[in-house]
């Protein structure tokens, strides 16, 4: 989906205009693959527009900058306001905002201790990152010959623009053989999520996910998953999921962000259930709906802008 433009961008405490946010061509971040992002949606609500789970999304950044031994130089309060006033600068309801942080120029080397940390913050009009027909008819998926790093290579839990070359060789692979994502495996061959999206299955009424330690990121919207399927009596377990469990299963979903609920109907053309949403999926989508499009949010995950 292309960029929807819109007037400013907020970069290091100032918004510019969006075709003057910029950055210098040999920016440790362009070289290395040296950045920390989130993915955040701002929603118009029936109640008014509202930010979903912005407190934790920024725990989350400032988490994946320091795991790679960098701080960004301002405090999440701070971010939080910069996010706010991008959104109402651009006179947006709903959008999809990226904050990234990145090493900037200064040195070039491995080493990145000489070059600057900088904060930009973008948001734009983003609609079904998977196509609206995923919501309910569901998507064709694969098991991807790419497998997810081991856990004394890359630290998964980062949200780190470096790790997500892992994520976009799975993704060119199964669009190039007519999927529309894929599912990594981890190290030792359990499922560990899709490209960027973590993952979820349904066995005889009982919702199974990954742990964290299958080389997956804590998405914001699986915990969110989790927490609403304890709320509505649904048992859940996390642990290792074998490969083979996916086809058997009675219906299997991906959750995140942009993704947000998003039916799984075929994986490596083998039919999930019955091809589309099931009722676990459908009860969770509705929970999840009812707090991001009707504002009902008993939870406290939204901030309200």
């Amino acid at each position: 989906m292309a960029l929807q433009k819109v007037d400013k961008i907020w970069m290091n405490g100032k918004l510019v205009d969006w075709d003057d946010a910029k950055i210098h061509v040999l920016s440790h971040v362009i070289h290395y693959g040296s950045s920390w992002f989130e993915g955040i949606r701002c929603y118009n609500t029936a109640k008014g527009s509202a930010i979903f789970h912005l407190d934790r999304h920024l725990q989350r950044l400032i988490d994946s900058a320091k795991i790679y031994r960098s701080q960004i130089p301002y405090t999440k309060e701070e971010i939080a306001r910069a996010v706010i006033e991008t959104i109402h600068a651009n006179n947006l309801r709903e959008c999809y905002i990226r904050p990234i942080a990145y090493r900037g120029y200064g040195d070039l080397g491995v080493n990145p201790l000489g070059c600057p940390v900088d904060l930009t913050i973008a948001v734009w009009e983003w609609g079904a990152y998977l196509g609206k027909e995923a919501m309910e008819n569901g998507i064709d998926v694969c098991v991807s010959s790419w497998r997810r790093p081991a856990p004394d290579t890359i630290p998964t839990m980062a949200k780190a623009g470096g790790n997500y070359l892992n994520s976009q060789l799975m993704k060119l692979e199964a669009l190039a053989n007519g999927y529309v994502e894929g599912i990594a495996l981890d190290v030792s061959g359990h499922i560990s999520e899709g490209s960027g999206e973590n993952i979820f299955v349904v066995q005889e009424g009982i919702l199974y996910t990954t742990p964290l330690i299958s080389a997956l990121l804590p998405g914001i919207t699986r915990y969110s998953v989790i927490a609403l399927a304890k709320s509505l009596g649904i048992e859940i377990r996390e642990m290792n999921i074998p490969r083979e469990m996916l086809y058997c299963a009675q219906e299997v979903f991906f959750t995140g962000t942009a993704a947000e609920i998003s039916s799984i109907r075929s994986i490596d053309k083998i039919v999930i259930g019955e091809g589309k949403s099931g009722p676990v999926t459908k009860k969770l989508r509705e929970a999840f709906y009812d707090i991001v499009h009707n504002g009902n949010d008993k939870f406290g995950w939204l901030t309200f802008i």
